[in-house]
């Protein structure tokens, strides 16, 4: 992450829902959404970065064969790992951006609310890892709130111009609000899932 530490550090302290995921309509409304708009019923190996608390990640592992999860934050990892606990094929460690990306291959990587954290130049690593990091069929999905967030080197209208300036992928689906931008891009042109289940 292009932040400091400490200032995740600062909104985990005394609160293990910084960001009120759990509690809060839009956000409960929002995972849906980025759910709804995977197009296969099943991933065999998802990357999730920036976890945060594991929301978003217990859903993604009921929809995969095989989740790391990672995290800046010591806290947001345990809490994540508390979250996830009893998915033997969850893993969560603790990483920083863009330095401690992963050496495997995924199906899918999700990038959601991280990008404005990070600066152009480690952004743009970031987006070049991932690509690279694709299986021949694999996808990205990224969504992000929309406006400036005090402190942050991005915004999220910048987050997804670089990636749509910078992905070599396929864009299979934008949907847009006035708060956030949530967008699918896949190595090949279409998904069509006939029969794929997760074990």
């Amino acid at each position: 992450m292009s932040l400091d530490s400490q200032y995740f550090a600062d909104l985990y302290a005394g609160n293990d829902d910084p960001w009120a995921f759990r509690t809060r309509w839009y956000e409960r409304r929002k995972r849906d959404l980025v759910m709804a708009s995977l197009p296969r019923q099943c991933y065999e190996r998802v990357f999730e970065p920036a976890c945060a608390n594991g929301e978003l990640s217990v859903l993604l592992a009921d929809r995969c064969a095989s989740l790391l999860c990672q995290d800046l934050d010591p806290t947001a990892v345990g809490l994540a790992r508390q979250r996830l606990a009893g998915m033997s094929h969850a893993t969560v460690e603790q990483g920083r951006l863009p330095a401690d990306w992963p050496g495997e291959r995924f199906d899918l990587i999700v990038l959601s609310e991280v990008g404005y954290y990070l600066n152009p130049t480690d952004w743009l690593q970031v987006i070049e890892q991932s690509v690279a990091s694709l299986n021949y069929d694999g996808a990205l999905l990224a969504c992000h709130w929309r406006h400036p967030i005090a402190g942050c080197p991005q915004d999220g209208r910048e987050v997804h111009d670089l990636l749509a300036k910078h992905l070599p992928l396929y864009p299979l689906l934008r949907h847009e609000e006035a708060d956030f931008l949530l967008e699918y891009w896949s190595c090949q042109p279409s998904v069509v899932d006939l029969d794929e289940r997760c074990a």
